[in-house]
């Protein structure tokens, strides 16, 4: 009949391990309990001082990839990680440290849906209004204000939807017009106003202080 025999190996906490350093028996085992992880000793080395037992992986024949990857992958390393990270230029389509790129895409029904920034008075806007529609709710004249670029830098191609919800009519103007450019069809094409209650305009940075101003404005 078969015989069971179980088998123990010294076992203790990590920190009950480094604690005590003990020095392994050459090809005797320890055991971290709440790691999992394992030393297997030499006769020499204390515990603190000696490596975890770890298994080995090759890889080999890996193609595609660039020069960089393939050697991280066929001799792993910190150094050689960073390599593959930092100065890959491999022909494969894996390519490290550079920002993909993406050529004439097909997008299949796509929906993007406006946050609105409901505002009850003059405002200036801000960073977080890029892509938004600010509502502008006041029962008198109102100004909607684009800051420089020095004080607020909206990255070139931001668009804010202007949107004049309340009676008092909406005004759209450079906080610094010495600075900030705005261009406009509207009767000041530098502080468009928009035309009437449920009017709306886009602004759109085209420079670094350089805004067109569209829509509904007078």
């Amino acid at each position: 009949m078969p015989v069971v025999t179980q088998v123990q190996v010294r076992r203790g906490t990590a920190s009950q391990w480094t604690s005590a350093n003990p020095t392994l028996a050459s090809g005797e085992w320890g055991f971290e309990t709440d790691t999992l992880k394992t030393k297997i000793g030499n006769g020499s080395t204390a515990w603190n001082s000696l490596a975890y037992a770890t298994g080995s992986v090759s890889i080999s024949n890996v193609t595609g990839l660039g020069t960089g990857v393939e050697t991280f992958l066929a001799t792993p390393s910190s150094s050689n990680l960073a390599a593959a990270v930092t100065g890959e230029t491999g022909s494969g389509a894996l390519v490290f440290g550079t920002s993909p790129t993406i050529t004439t895409p097909t997008l299949s029904d796509p929906k993007i849906n406006l946050a609105f920034d409901a505002e009850t008075s003059s405002f200036t806007a801000i960073l977080a209004n890029n892509g938004q529609v600010v509502t502008m709710d006041n029962s008198s004249a109102n100004t909607f204000s684009i800051p420089t670029n020095a004080s607020v830098a909206f990255p070139i191609g931001t668009q804010i939807n202007v949107l004049q919800i309340g009676a008092g009519q909406t005004t759209i103007q450079a906080v610094t017009s010495g600075t900030t450019t705005i261009q406009s069809t509207g009767a000041s094409a530098a502080a468009p106003k928009l035309r009437t209650r449920y009017s709306a305009a886009t602004c759109l940075k085209a420079g670094t202080d350089l805004w067109y101003v569209f829509g509904d404005i007078s």
